[in-house]
């Protein structure tokens, strides 16, 4: 337990840092953020990945990780689209987005480092990441595409511009390639051939890659601590239960549901179990925001359970390492 509250420490402190960094630096943050964004996305954060993989048994990852990360998602998803379609009445394109936002998890940016610190493995975090990157996120790309024609268009935030269906259908299939074919989804590409061959790159190569992917963490939690700085939530209160049943779904129904499927579906327990239930108590990540405007949709709901859950997330992931330790 005290390795876990040593990790949780680190990941504390280093967050913080980031969000004083902005408090205190206003003038200078937005620069600092700018500068170490592509750092991180195009060359630190493919390191690790590819550095992680590489060293991961993909056979179980793929065989028992992945397919618990799936399903979990499903429910969390699920669970969303009867809460916002059955009680809230909202129409498909903001159904879409907060299905989204309650399923996808934040595992490139919080995960690595809970799995590192917290976890001990790399594991739960990979088999999440291949999850939503070859899965998860194209199929929800399709569901916004079909959401934002003119038939199923609905609320506040959705497209209103009149697309030709060629250029409409050509423009969702570069979004779901840029989803996919990524530096992080590269560097994972090329760790898994890393693994399943049993290849091992000279050291000159090696040991530049790995000095890249461990200083990814530490620059990961700075970025995350500033983007929460400024953070302006329920600006409609329309919106509230939208964004509490999100972020409930998000923090308690998908971690239960993990636990439920690792446990009882996989046998999983010990550390094992606690891998697969943290990943799916993390946050919501970012690119939910990113991509419901990139089709247009509303957005504002997607917006505040990243924030929420951003903030919730850390002592929901405490209190399931106090229960299952």
């Amino acid at each position: 337990m005290t390795g876990v509250l040593l990790g949780f420490g680190v990941v504390a402190v280093l967050a913080a840092t980031g969000f004083a960094t902005a408090a205190l630096l206003p003038g200078q943050a937005g620069t600092i953020r700018a500068g170490l964004t592509p750092v991180v996305y195009h060359l630190t954060n493919p390191a690790l990945m590819l550095v992680l993989v590489a060293g991961t048994d993909l056979g179980a990852v793929l065989g028992v990780y992945t397919p618990i990360a799936l399903a979990t998602a499903a429910v969390a998803g699920g669970s969303y689209i009867l809460l916002s379609g059955l009680l809230l009445r909202r129409g498909a394109a903001r159904t879409a987005v907060g299905a989204m936002a309650s399923s996808y998890v934040n595992a490139g940016n919080i995960g690595l480092p809970i799995a590192l610190y917290a976890v001990g493995s790399a594991a739960p975090v990979v088999s999440v990441l291949l999850a939503q990157l070859l899965v998860i996120a194209p199929l929800y790309l399709v569901v916004f595409s079909v959401a934002t024609r003119p038939a199923h268009r609905a609320g506040p935030g959705a497209a209103t511009a009149t697309v030709a269906p060629g250029r409409e259908s050509t423009s969702t299939a570069r979004t779901i390639l840029r989803s996919v074919a990524n530096p992080v989804t590269v560097g994972t590409a090329l760790g898994a051939v890393l693994s399943a061959t049993g290849l091992e790159l000279p050291e000159v190569l090696w040991t530049p890659l790995e000095m890249l992917g461990e200083s990814s963490i530490p620059l990961l939690l700075l970025l995350f601590g500033m983007s929460l700085h400024g953070q302006r939530p329920f600006e409609q209160r329309a919106l509230v239960p939208d964004v509490l049943g999100g972020t409930l779904i998000k923090l308690t129904v998908m971690p239960a549901a993990a636990w439920a499927i690792g446990w009882f579906g996989f046998g999983l327990t010990g550390t094992e179990l606690l891998g697969v239930v943290v990943m799916a108590a993390l946050p919501t990540a970012q690119n939910v925001f990113l991509f419901s405007a990139q089709f247009r949709m509303p957005a504002n709901a997607a917006r505040d359970i990243i924030f929420l859950s951003s903030m919730l997330s850390f002592p929901a992931v405490l209190l399931i390492s106090l229960l299952l330790h």
